[in-house]
């Protein structure tokens, strides 16, 4: 079962994850934009999105999820539903999937207090903490027993951490800046220990299905490395082609790419632009 005292590990190694939680995304009302940003922040670290978790408001299939990623010892965002209206779920789902019950936040109370106080004064009007509406605003600071504060720079609603998954809201001017803040805050020792880079070719009119021996060699010969291929049938600079490359630490990678050219030639591939990503 997940930690029930919701601790911050240490990680000294991580693999990352993304939920990203609401019907509007599921319909195509709204278009995802979470996952190429978290995407960015993490290699801007040095690290890498190892997958992604799409989930409609449906509170069995959000709980499900999240025991995965609370079970899996991954660090991974949910993005999404942590506000306090019905359509909201997430921050009850984390609680089920723990296995613990949902208690009011101290300092999640004093932040969305001070966020009224801050309308308040903006509105020119008196601040009344016991009016229906403002206590119904700190539901958004309803979080599970244990878990601790991700702070909000744009207005001040906290988001929450349960062990290694973080929890933000769905809004991309708020949620990245904490998913930032986690990084730099939790992680800082993980960035740029892999240095990580690919080398690849564009290879004109060749099939996949010919150089898959080619690709299982160079896998065989080179362990750590892996051989990708990105097939186009209507590229607008390149045409058809096969973009096909390695990747892997940086050490390994050269003599990898070598082999793979040279057995490209091997199949009497037409080979154009070399492409070295890092």
């Amino acid at each position: 079962m997940p930690n029930p005292e919701n601790t911050l590990p240490g990680a000294t190694a991580a693999s990352f994850g993304l939920i990203i939680i609401g019907d509007e995304i599921m319909s195509g009302k709204r278009a995802d934009k979470h996952l190429p940003a978290v995407i960015e922040r993490l290699q801007a670290r040095g690290l890498q999105l190892e997958y992604a978790d799409y989930v409609g408001d449906s509170p069995p299939r959000i709980t499900a999820s999240l025991r995965r990623a609370l079970q899996s010892g991954d660090v991974v965002f949910s993005c999404g539903g942590i506000g306090a209206t019905p359509d909201d779920h997430t921050r009850q789902c984390a609680a089920a999937a723990l296995e613990v019950p949902l208690e009011l936040h101290p300092q999640a109370r004093e932040l969305i207090q001070q966020r009224m106080q801050d309308v308040a004064a903006e509105q020119g009007t008196a601040f009344e903490p016991e009016r229906a509406d403002n206590l119904h605003r700190l539901n958004m600071g309803v979080f599970p027993v244990g878990a601790h504060i991700i702070p909000n720079p744009y207005n001040k609603i906290p988001g929450f951490s349960c062990g290694q998954v973080h929890f933000v809201p769905g809004f991309p001017v708020m949620a990245w800046p904490m998913v930032e803040w986690v990084l730099d805050t939790h992680y800082a020792h993980l960035f740029h220990r892999r240095i990580w880079v690919e080398k690849s070719v564009i290879a004109y009119g060749a099939m996949e299905a010919t150089l898959t021996p080619l690709m299982e060699e160079i896998e065989r010969l080179f362990p750590g490395i892996k051989v990708f291929s990105l097939p186009s049938v209507d590229h607008p600079e390149y045409g058809r082609h096969i973009e096909l490359g390695v990747k892997g630490a940086t050490s390994g990678v050269d003599a990898a790419y070598a082999a793979l050219v040279s057995g490209l030639a091997g199949y009497g591939a037409k080979l154009g632009p070399e492409l070295v990503r890092g």
